[in-house]
């Protein structure tokens, strides 16, 4: 007589199939989660080189104010530009080049290093740029953010 002793080893189909079940709903919870993850971490990125920009900016209006920057006559004593302000300006008097960003930042929406621009003389909801001078930056992106505003208008 032979009997069945001896214990199969392995997993049954329907064990397989309940664990490949749980594994897609566990993926299938995570991926909202990651993006909103990613999305949130390019927000910071994008408050950040805004904030750097705006603060060159504001530097370099600063500086021309002193009378250390020299003023082109309708500039207002804002920057051409953005290069500008990453490439330098000889300060008044003296042989140095005084840098406002190590280079122009990136942004995270667009994955692009354009911008865009206002200046002093634009109206406020203005979408062109006059080009006297720049006034202010932001970004061309249309996507909008986690908090339901346009990243263009940060």
């Amino acid at each position: 007589m032979y009997r069945w002793h001896r214990r199969e080893r392995g997993f049954t189909l329907a064990e397989l199939v309940m664990v490949a079940a749980l594994l897609a709903i566990l993926a299938g919870m995570a991926m909202p989660v990651a993006k909103f993850t990613v999305k949130r971490r390019k927000e910071m990125e994008l408050r950040l080189a805004l904030r750097q920009m705006r603060t060159a900016i504001d530097e370099y209006k600063r500086l021309s104010d002193q009378g250390m920057i020299p003023i082109k006559l309708g500039s207002e004593g804002y920057p051409p530009d953005l290069e500008t302000l990453a490439e330098g300006v000889e300060l008044v008097g003296q042989e140095i080049k005084r840098k406002f960003l190590r280079k122009l930042p990136m942004d995270p929406m667009t994955r692009e290093e354009e911008w865009g621009l206002k200046s002093y003389q634009d109206d406020l909801d203005s979408t062109s740029w006059g080009g006297e001078n720049v006034w202010d930056v932001y970004s061309l992106s249309e996507s909008i953010g986690l908090d339901g505003t346009e990243y263009k208008d940060w």
